[in-house]
């Protein structure tokens, strides 16, 4: 956590997975902030912990899954509950076998939806539009193998 000038950043991370098919990884979140609507896997980062470690970490302890960082697309900065203002690094992770995710510690529940599911789902606020605004909510454009000798 760093000091700011009149209230704390709180250093946070989501994980923004998705299978093969294009579907992306939510949770139902279980606890404030935003409990009971759905967001990407995600948390705080603790002392001496990585911000690339601490999503890996994060998206084990709430889907069971396990994953690799990709790259960081961007940052948010969300009011936390008790004052302060969350700083939230989020991660491109690849899941090193895409099973079907079980929900613990902060999830209710964990599962995979269609890009276009996003807006009829109570998600966390900003959540759609960060995601949209990085470019990672628009269509997928399939690989084709053609064989060799196209």
């Amino acid at each position: 956590m760093t000091a700011g000038a009149s209230e704390p950043l709180i250093d946070c991370v989501g994980a923004i997975v998705r299978d093969a098919a294009g579907r992306l990884l939510l949770v139902r979140r279980a606890n404030p902030p935003a409990q009971g609507m759905w967001s990407i896997p995600g948390g705080r980062v603790e002392a001496g912990e990585s911000a690339e470690g601490a999503v890996v970490r994060e998206l084990a302890e709430e889907t069971g899954l396990h994953g690799t960082v990709e790259r960081e697309v961007g940052t948010v900065r969300r009011a936390a509950p008790g004052g302060g203002t969350y700083v939230i690094r989020d991660f491109v992770v690849t899941v090193d076998a895409v099973d079907t995710p079980v929900a613990g510690d902060d999830a209710a529940d964990a599962a995979w939806f269609e890009p276009g599911e996003l807006d009829t789902l109570p998600t966390s606020p900003g959540l759609v539009d960060a995601l949209a605004g990085w470019g990672l909510l628009g269509p997928r454009i399939p690989v084709i193998d053609l064989g060799e000798g196209s």
